[in-house]
């Protein structure tokens, strides 16, 4: 896999790690390696999967072992947690530019599709200068039916 991401999110990744003090293990390289070739969220138990199919660092990378990465990386604002309902937590790393997007979710069938509208970006800058907060960082999540579960 090393290679195939692009290098900065990971770069900037492995630096915070490694400068709060957490070893470079095998399962930590690997879920660094996965979220930086993602362009979208998953969950903790997506993410597991994914590195179980791949045969990640050479032996299975427990649950609690992503978790506790995913956790870390939060700690050190590198991923976003994305609450999507019913319980899902879905992860993915924050990233400036172009690569900022924002969610839709199926009710019916979980599908998670992510959207950019250079609109909504324009309402959000004028409504941080109207408001007392200046926004550092937002999330969108619109809920529904998606076209395949809408009757």
């Amino acid at each position: 896999m090393t290679g195939e991401h692009d290098g900065d999110w990971y770069q900037r990744a492995t630096l915070a790690l490694a400068g709060a003090g957490y070893r470079r293990g095998g399962a930590r390289q690997a879920v660094l390696e996965l979220l930086d070739g993602q362009r979208c969220a998953r969950s903790a138990v997506e993410i597991e999967e994914v590195l179980r199919r791949r045969g990640a660092c050479g032996r299975p990378v427990s649950r609690a072992s992503v978790y506790r990465i995913l956790d870390q990386l939060e700690a050190l604002g590198l991923v976003t947690r994305l609450e999507v309902g019913r319980g899902v937590v879905r992860f993915e790393p924050v990233r400036g530019g172009s690569g900022h997007h924002h969610h839709l979710v199926c009710d019916v069938c979980g599908t998670l599709t992510p959207f950019t509208d250079p609109e909504l970006e324009r309402a959000i800058d004028r409504l941080s200068q109207r408001v007392a907060l200046s926004v550092s960082e937002h999330e969108v999540v619109l809920h529904g039916a998606c076209s395949d579960c809408t009757p």
